[in-house]
């Protein structure tokens, strides 16, 4: 988590979905930076469209620590929710988080599949059962991504979350749930040719 990520803000005194709607049109996005310590209030914020489209193009964002500069103060966060337009993905409203590096936090991370072409090589089918997984751990050991390696798994065979490899502290919140929670990741198919021998030979 080297990169650093800053993100421009002001304070938002108008609210209520009229307000909204304005800023909208006016290409700018609303948002609230809301937790941290008991007496800290929410706080309604305004970030321009631009800024925040670019800053979504990067995966890392959505993990990392950010730089929420509000003014002339800026506070440290995590993006916690965003929600897009329905039709043009666009950002339309945007949660952060305040955090220090021992808040605990629940949080989605992508899943990075590692050599497919491993296993497509030799004419089987990798089918991924999830892109992402929900993860409890400090904010100082937030992973960007978790990495799936495929390479040594065999045809017919099954990754569930418990063989996921995770850094020290991270913590899945389905197993935490108990054993049956215990889903499938990634599944290796025998190649069709084969599958269609097997069927035409137990027909006949």
């Amino acid at each position: 988590m080297s990169t650093i990520f800053e993100i421009n803000a002001t304070v938002r005194e108008e609210l209520g979905k009229g307000a909204s709607r304005r800023l909208r049109r006016e290409q700018k996005v609303p948002g609230v930076i809301y937790g941290g310590a008991k007496n800290r209030k929410p706080q309604s914020l305004t970030l321009e469209l631009k800024e925040l489209v670019k800053a979504l193009e990067n995966e890392a964002f959505y993990s990392h620590v950010l730089d929420v500069k509000i003014g002339d103060k800026s506070e440290q966060a995590i993006v916690m929710d965003l929600q897009r337009h329905p039709s043009t993905g666009f950002p339309m409203h945007i949660d952060f988080e305040r955090v220090t590096k021992s808040t605990v936090v629940h949080k989605r991370v992508p899943l990075h599949f590692i050599n497919e072409e491993v296993i497509t090589k030799t004419g089987a089918t990798v089918q991924r059962s999830a892109s992402e997984v929900e993860i409890t751990c400090k904010v100082g050991s937030l992973p960007e991504f978790i990495e799936v390696d495929v390479a040594k798994l065999e045809v017919g065979s099954v990754l569930h979350l418990s063989e996921l490899k995770l850094a020290k502290g991270i913590t899945l919140v389905e197993l935490n749930k108990g054993a049956s929670h215990d889903a499938a990741v990634v599944s290796i198919v025998k190649p069709s040719s084969a599958a269609e021998e097997t069927e035409e030979a137990a027909a006949e």
